[in-house]
């Protein structure tokens, strides 16, 4: 066997030209560097934004600990809502944009992201929560691993690509690390920049960066959650149907969430004074949770989302988390929308076990996904964590729910900076190159 081997290496020697060897030599060297410089970029990210992310999340678990066991601390949103307002308007105007801004900065780079966003977003979510609003944790991990990421523009020398490229790190080491799901934040943050298209020269940095955030996080004692969707019946005809109508469903959802997350905030911003919105909004809060005497929609809300998988829930439960959580956000709190997003479309899936014929932990499985995959324009990434998070046997299911729940969505979402590459319906193609705040106002 060696004697083969030996005669075969001479043969390929003895017959490929010197000049030919040096050039493929000379072709790896470019994609070489790229690769080392990518890594040792990747690390500086990762293992901070890792770290931030490990940091917030254990906090993050002690605050909801807390409100729990103390739920008169409620009564203290208002107050909450006064020092998140104030803070964002007196020392953060230049960051108050939050997730928005970050894909602003990718379109038309004008100066690096403030690091005061990073804090100020870490401390308003954890105070959002410990009072009682409802809000979820993507926005504040993505606003922390953008503002960590580009702090390196001051010491690197960059060129303008290579900076968004950064940027993209930035967004998907924070989602890689808050929710445990690197493949899946790697490909959210390339597409939720534009709608319909996706930046293949972040690619590999993006997957890099999210597979060392994701370890970091964990080596510092962050944790996840884990679902489990053990029952997947094979896919026929009839199930790819019922999977379309219930991604329709979740569109819908998906539409009317970030039309209300919008209609409360034009709403509040009829309040001159910004740092009084979330006062009146924490104040009417307290008081509805006061009479439901239930905390059932405040907070993050993961053990009624890990319940949906399992149990019957009550056919409301996505419609008063959808009104609590676009109130909240609307008011000013801080935080993000995608867990509350995972809360109503897993209840939701949840309440239609009762009119379609497909197992109740799949359902909820599809609407995990699919309602997000509608609201932040990005089908791919949530197809991708729905087999990271419920296994690759629900993948055909998640795929097509999350396909179509985008479709039905139109032309809104959540990040109303997001600009349509290309319109998911042909009679819009006029609103090609539009962003979503024109189309949305």
């Amino acid at each position: 066997m060696l004697k083969i081997i030996i005669k075969v290496f001479y043969y390929i020697c003895k017959h490929i030209k010197y000049p030919m060897v040096i050039k493929t030599i000379k072709s790896l060297q470019y994609p070489t560097f790229l690769l080392l410089k990518w890594i040792f970029i990747s690390l500086l990210v990762g293992i901070s934004v890792g770290a931030a992310s490990a940091l917030f999340l254990i906090t993050l678990e002690w605050c909801t600990n807390y409100r729990e066991a103390n739920v008169k601390i409620i009564w203290f949103l208002p107050v909450a809502g006064f020092l998140i307002g104030a803070s964002y308007y007196y020392f953060g105007k230049s960051v108050v944009k939050g997730n928005n801004q970050i894909i602003d900065e990718y379109h038309q780079p004008k100066k690096i992201i403030p690091f005061k966003m990073a804090p100020l977003v870490f401390l308003g979510t954890l105070g959002t929560h410990l009072f009682g609003g409802s809000a979820g944790r993507e926005g504040t991990a993505v606003q922390m691993g953008s503002a960590i990421a580009d702090q390196l523009s001051k010491f690197i020398p960059l060129k303008s690509l290579d900076r968004k490229i950064l940027l993209v790190m930035g967004v998907s080491a924070g989602f890689s690390a808050v929710f445990g799901t690197p493949l899946a934040g790697a490909i959210f943050a390339l597409e939720v920049l534009i709608i319909g298209r996706l930046r293949f020269e972040a690619l590999m940095p993006s997957i890099l960066v999210a597979l060392i955030a994701d370890i970091s996080c964990k080596y510092f004692g962050g944790t996840h959650t884990h679902y489990n969707v053990s029952n997947v019946p094979d896919m026929s005809l009839l199930n790819i149907a019922l999977a379309c109508i219930v991604g329709i469903c979740f569109g819908i959802v998906a539409r009317l969430f970030s039309k209300g997350t919008h209609f409360w905030s034009s709403l509040f911003k009829k309040i001159e004074y910004p740092p009084l919105r979330p006062v009146i909004g924490g104040l009417i809060i307290a008081i509805i949770v006061y009479f439901m005497s239930s905390t059932r929609y405040i907070g993050l809300g993961i053990p009624i989302i890990v319940e949906s998988f399992t149990k019957q829930g009550l056919p409301y439960d996505f419609l008063l988390k959808f009104l609590f959580t676009t109130f909240t956000l609307g008011a000013g709190f801080k935080g993000g929308e995608v867990t509350p997003l995972f809360f109503i479309g897993a209840t939701l899936g949840n309440a239609l076990v009762w009119i379609i014929p497909l197992p109740l932990d799949l359902l909820a499985a599809m609407g995990f996904v699919a309602v997000f995959a509608g609201a932040t324009n990005t089908p791919i990434a949530c197809t991708l964590m729905g087999m990271e998070l419920f296994g690759a046997a629900s993948g055909q299911y998640i795929a097509v729910s999350c396909f179509i729940a985008y479709i039905f969505s139109g032309h809104s979402g959540i990040y109303s900076s997001q600009i349509i590459g290309s319109s998911k319906h042909p009679v819009f193609n006029f609103e090609k190159g539009k962003l979503l705040s024109k189309l949305n106002s």
